[in-house]
Protein backbone atom coordinates (compact mmCIF):
# COMPACT_ATOMS: atom_id res chain seq x y z
CA UNK A 1 0.00 0.00 0.00
CA UNK A 2 2.63 2.43 0.62
CA UNK A 3 4.24 1.71 -2.91
CA UNK A 4 0.83 2.51 -4.21
CA UNK A 5 0.74 5.73 -2.89
CA UNK A 6 3.78 7.22 -3.65
CA UNK A 7 3.00 6.06 -7.58
CA UNK A 8 0.21 7.91 -7.42
CA UNK A 9 1.67 10.84 -5.74
CA UNK A 10 4.10 10.93 -8.74
CA UNK A 11 1.60 9.99 -11.16
CA UNK A 12 -1.06 13.01 -10.41
CA UNK A 13 1.31 16.08 -10.94
CA UNK A 14 2.35 15.40 -14.23
CA UNK A 15 -1.54 14.90 -15.93
CA UNK A 16 -3.18 16.85 -13.31
CA UNK A 17 -2.09 20.35 -15.36
CA UNK A 18 -3.26 18.67 -18.77
CA UNK A 19 -6.76 18.45 -17.02
CA UNK A 20 -6.64 21.94 -16.01
CA UNK A 21 -5.36 23.56 -19.40
CA UNK A 22 -8.18 21.55 -21.09
CA UNK A 23 -11.17 22.81 -18.21
CA UNK A 24 -9.73 26.32 -18.56
CA UNK A 25 -9.46 26.57 -22.33
CA UNK A 26 -11.92 28.63 -25.08
CA UNK A 27 -13.93 27.49 -27.62
CA UNK A 28 -15.08 29.18 -30.18
CA UNK A 29 -18.11 28.08 -32.82
CA UNK A 30 -17.68 29.52 -36.83
CA UNK A 31 -19.94 28.18 -39.29
CA UNK A 32 -17.55 25.75 -41.87
CA UNK A 33 -18.40 27.62 -44.89
CA UNK A 34 -20.63 30.97 -46.14
CA UNK A 35 -22.03 31.50 -49.57
CA UNK A 36 -22.53 35.17 -50.39
CA UNK A 37 -23.40 37.43 -53.48
CA UNK A 38 -21.38 40.01 -54.45
CA UNK A 39 -22.13 43.38 -53.41
CA UNK A 40 -24.37 42.05 -50.20
CA UNK A 41 -23.69 42.62 -46.52
CA UNK A 42 -23.05 39.47 -44.65
CA UNK A 43 -23.09 38.76 -40.85
CA UNK A 44 -19.90 36.48 -39.94
CA UNK A 45 -21.17 34.67 -36.96
CA UNK A 46 -18.65 33.63 -34.40
CA UNK A 47 -19.57 32.17 -30.52
CA UNK A 48 -17.99 31.09 -28.04
CA UNK A 49 -17.70 29.47 -24.71
CA UNK A 50 -15.10 29.92 -21.59
CA UNK A 51 -14.60 28.24 -17.81
CA UNK A 52 -14.25 31.67 -16.37
CA UNK A 53 -16.47 34.70 -16.02
CA UNK A 54 -16.42 36.92 -18.35
CA UNK A 55 -13.04 39.34 -18.21
CA UNK A 56 -12.16 42.87 -18.71
CA UNK A 57 -9.06 41.48 -20.49
CA UNK A 58 -11.23 39.75 -22.79
CA UNK A 59 -10.05 40.15 -26.86
CA UNK A 60 -11.20 38.93 -29.85
CA UNK A 61 -8.93 39.11 -33.65
CA UNK A 62 -10.30 38.49 -36.71
CA UNK A 63 -7.91 38.06 -39.16
CA UNK A 64 -8.19 36.95 -43.31
CA UNK A 65 -6.42 34.49 -45.43
CA UNK A 66 -7.58 35.64 -49.12
CA UNK A 67 -7.83 32.28 -51.42
CA UNK A 68 -4.18 32.74 -53.26
CA UNK A 69 -2.43 32.12 -50.11
CA UNK A 70 -0.87 35.74 -49.49
CA UNK A 71 -0.43 37.12 -46.03
CA UNK A 72 -3.31 37.46 -43.34
CA UNK A 73 -4.65 40.67 -42.70
CA UNK A 74 -6.28 42.07 -39.74
CA UNK A 75 -9.72 42.34 -40.04
CA UNK A 76 -11.19 43.87 -36.74
CA UNK A 77 -9.85 43.68 -32.88
CA UNK A 78 -11.97 44.30 -29.74
CA UNK A 79 -11.00 44.92 -26.33
CA UNK A 80 -13.47 46.27 -24.23
CA UNK A 81 -15.14 48.15 -27.23
CA UNK A 82 -14.28 47.44 -31.12
CA UNK A 83 -11.28 48.37 -32.98
CA UNK A 84 -12.18 48.40 -36.76
CA UNK A 85 -9.34 48.51 -39.60
CA UNK A 86 -7.30 51.63 -39.85
CA UNK A 87 -6.25 50.57 -43.07
CA UNK A 88 -6.44 47.73 -45.81
CA UNK A 89 -9.07 45.80 -47.76
CA UNK A 90 -11.66 46.03 -45.00
CA UNK A 91 -11.49 49.56 -44.03
CA UNK A 92 -14.89 51.42 -43.74
CA UNK A 93 -16.23 48.00 -44.43
CA UNK A 94 -16.46 45.81 -41.15
CA UNK A 95 -18.28 46.63 -38.08
CA UNK A 96 -18.87 44.99 -34.59
CA UNK A 97 -22.24 42.77 -34.62
CA UNK A 98 -21.44 40.67 -31.35
CA UNK A 99 -22.69 40.58 -28.18
CA UNK A 100 -19.87 40.12 -25.22
CA UNK A 101 -22.83 39.37 -22.64
CA UNK A 102 -24.28 36.29 -24.71
CA UNK A 103 -20.79 35.37 -26.27
CA UNK A 104 -21.33 36.36 -29.63
CA UNK A 105 -18.19 37.91 -31.21
CA UNK A 106 -19.56 38.56 -34.81
CA UNK A 107 -18.79 40.65 -37.06
CA UNK A 108 -20.77 42.50 -40.29
CA UNK A 109 -18.70 42.81 -43.68
CA UNK A 110 -20.52 45.27 -46.31
CA UNK A 111 -20.49 45.61 -49.65
CA UNK A 112 -19.34 41.86 -50.26
CA UNK A 113 -16.28 41.59 -53.24
CA UNK A 114 -14.88 38.23 -55.25
CA UNK A 115 -11.31 39.78 -53.19
CA UNK A 116 -13.37 38.56 -50.20
CA UNK A 117 -13.22 35.33 -51.25
CA UNK A 118 -11.02 33.32 -48.60
CA UNK A 119 -10.91 32.11 -44.54
CA UNK A 120 -11.51 34.59 -42.01
CA UNK A 121 -10.50 32.89 -38.15
CA UNK A 122 -11.69 34.47 -34.97
CA UNK A 123 -9.69 34.04 -31.71
CA UNK A 124 -10.67 34.60 -28.21
CA UNK A 125 -8.95 34.91 -25.13
CA UNK A 126 -10.68 35.52 -21.71
CA UNK A 127 -7.82 35.31 -19.47
CA UNK A 128 -7.36 33.45 -17.89
CA UNK A 129 -8.57 31.53 -20.68
CA UNK A 130 -5.91 32.51 -22.89
CA UNK A 131 -5.87 28.86 -25.04
CA UNK A 132 -8.16 27.22 -27.16
CA UNK A 133 -9.49 26.90 -30.64
CA UNK A 134 -9.86 28.76 -33.38
CA UNK A 135 -13.19 29.72 -35.35
CA UNK A 136 -12.23 28.83 -38.84
CA UNK A 137 -14.59 30.67 -41.46
CA UNK A 138 -14.43 30.16 -45.45
CA UNK A 139 -16.18 32.84 -47.61
CA UNK A 140 -17.36 32.41 -51.24
CA UNK A 141 -18.55 35.83 -52.90
CA UNK A 142 -20.85 34.25 -55.93
CA UNK A 143 -21.74 36.76 -58.44
CA UNK A 144 -25.67 35.53 -58.15
CA UNK A 145 -27.50 32.54 -56.34
CA UNK A 146 -26.91 29.54 -58.72
CA UNK A 147 -29.77 28.17 -60.68
CA UNK A 148 -29.85 25.30 -58.70
CA UNK A 149 -30.26 27.04 -54.66
CA UNK A 150 -33.41 28.64 -56.94
CA UNK A 151 -34.43 25.64 -58.65
CA UNK A 152 -34.29 23.67 -55.16
CA UNK A 153 -35.67 26.27 -53.78
CA UNK A 154 -39.10 26.70 -56.21
CA UNK A 155 -39.64 22.63 -56.36
CA UNK A 156 -39.30 22.33 -52.56
CA UNK A 157 -42.12 25.81 -52.48
CA UNK A 158 -44.00 23.87 -55.38
CA UNK A 159 -44.04 20.53 -53.52
CA UNK A 160 -45.50 21.46 -49.99
CA UNK A 161 -48.08 23.97 -51.77
CA UNK A 162 -49.07 20.91 -53.95
CA UNK A 163 -48.99 18.10 -51.50
CA UNK A 164 -51.29 20.67 -49.28
CA UNK A 165 -54.07 20.73 -52.38
CA UNK A 166 -54.08 17.20 -52.41
CA UNK A 167 -54.86 16.72 -48.63
CA UNK A 168 -57.05 19.68 -48.35
CA UNK A 169 -59.24 18.05 -51.21
CA UNK A 170 -58.99 14.95 -49.81
CA UNK A 171 -60.90 15.64 -47.30
CA UNK A 172 -63.31 17.40 -48.65
CA UNK A 173 -64.09 14.49 -50.77
CA UNK A 174 -64.28 12.41 -48.10
CA UNK A 175 -66.68 14.69 -46.01
CA UNK A 176 -68.51 14.95 -49.01
CA UNK A 177 -68.66 11.11 -49.54
CA UNK A 178 -69.66 10.77 -45.28
CA UNK A 179 -72.65 13.05 -45.86
CA UNK A 180 -73.69 11.46 -49.15
CA UNK A 181 -73.99 8.11 -47.11
CA UNK A 182 -75.12 9.41 -44.25
CA UNK A 183 -78.65 11.16 -46.57
CA UNK A 184 -78.46 7.86 -48.19
CA UNK A 185 -78.84 5.91 -44.84
CA UNK A 186 -81.61 8.36 -43.64
CA UNK A 187 -83.49 7.93 -47.16
CA UNK A 188 -83.53 4.45 -46.86
CA UNK A 189 -85.20 4.44 -42.91
CA UNK A 190 -87.43 6.86 -43.96
CA UNK A 191 -88.95 4.71 -46.64
CA UNK A 192 -88.61 1.94 -44.64
CA UNK A 193 -91.07 3.84 -42.21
Amino acid sequence: RAEMSSLQIVIFPSVCPAALWLAAAVEVHTAREVVAVNGTNQRLKCTFSSSSPLSQQLTVSWNFQPEDLSSHEPVFYYRQEPYPPPLGRFKGRVTWDGNIERNDVSIMIWNLQPSDNGTFTCQVTNSPDVYGTIGELRLRVVQKVTFSEIHFLAVAIGSASVLMIIVVTAVIICRQRGRKARDKRLEVADTER
